[in-house]
């Protein structure tokens, strides 16, 4: 009995990972499929990360219940009446866990409402939040009767219909996301990003120095290496265009995504150039960012 009993535990324990990870992937879908003016590229950034996340625990976490609850609900109908006592207890725990779920989520869902979420998000996180909560507890109050205990083959069913559903979400959320290999070459992007805007700083500080440029990068980088770029990439140039003006180029494999693009804010000190040195948007392939110094004040 104990090993049944530690198995409706992890059960249990496999489905409160599940069902949260579960909710979040259908946020982050609906968030995608139905953009806000408002938003930032950062919350953009963050769904498809929450796609990315709350799949791979699905994908782990979702079979381990499905095959954890088939075990326990075979044990149930051999076990006595103490483990179904047992059992019992631990299954309201279930529902009192799964209600405040549902609450703290239709609140937190409630807030960006009345913070501004467009109306439709709104609808549909409220409607998949109740249907996802709801269908969960309604097995489970059936299964705290022992519903499910004569009712295997039906008990089976449900199980694939589930697994099906999560699994047509999981399909459906990869697809509202890069494939690893793009996610990794928009990194590298990002990376290399970081790196220009470093070596701008340096060249700044370089030029108010010494009043003038560095013959090359590695100047910029005497007790440390200079940044490298990923294989096959053509390696960072610094040219100089002008008595106060240089480029800095790269090669990309993807242009700027559209939620970061036009995001430099004037300051109100020297603009246009303040506007034209915080400019890092780029297509894919070779790209020289034209930048000029800015006088200090």
């Amino acid at each position: 009995m104990a090993k049944s009993f530690v198995m409706q535990l992890a059960a249990l324990a496999t489905l409160f990972v599940s069902l949260p990870a579960f909710i979040t992937l259908i946020f982050s879908i609906i968030n995608l499929q139905f953009p806000d003016a408002a938003d930032n590229y950062w919350e953009v950034e963050s769904a498809e990360s929450a796609i990315r996340y709350t799949i791979a625990v699905l994908v782990i976490f979702f079979p381990a219940y499905l095959i954890l609850t088939r075990r326990v609900n075979q044990a149930r109908r051999t076990e006595g009446e103490l483990y179904h006592t047992l059992t019992r207890w631990l299954i309201y725990l279930a529902l009192l866990v799964a209600g405040m779920v549902m609450l703290g989520n239709l609140a937190v869902a409630v807030y960006t409402f009345l913070n501004g979420e467009i109306t439709i998000r709104f609808i549909l996180k409220s409607v998949a939040l109740l249907a996802v909560i709801g269908a969960a507890s309604y097995y489970y109050t059936l299964d705290a009767q022992n519903y499910w205990q004569n009712k295997e083959k039906k008990s089976v069913r449900i199980g694939f219909a589930v697994l099906g559903v999560v699994a047509a979400f999981v399909v459906f959320g990869f697809l509202n996301i890069d494939t690893p290999g793009v996610a990794r070459e928009v990194r590298i992007d990002q990376e290399q990003i970081f790196d220009l805007q470093d070596i701008q700083w340096r060249v700044e500080a370089f030029y108010q120095e010494t009043d003038s440029f560095p013959s090359n990068i590695e100047m910029l980088y005497q007790d440390i290496p200079a940044p490298v770029v990923a294989e096959s990439r053509e390696p960072y140039e610094l040219r100089t265009t002008g008595p106060d003006t240089y480029v800095l180029c790269a090669t990309f494999a993807h242009a700027t995504p559209a939620s970061e693009r036009g995001i430099a804010k004037p300051t109100g000190i020297g603009e246009d150039i303040y506007l034209q040195n915080q400019n890092w948007e780029h297509g894919a392939g070779e790209k020289c960012f034209e930048r000029k110094i800015i006088p200090l004040q």
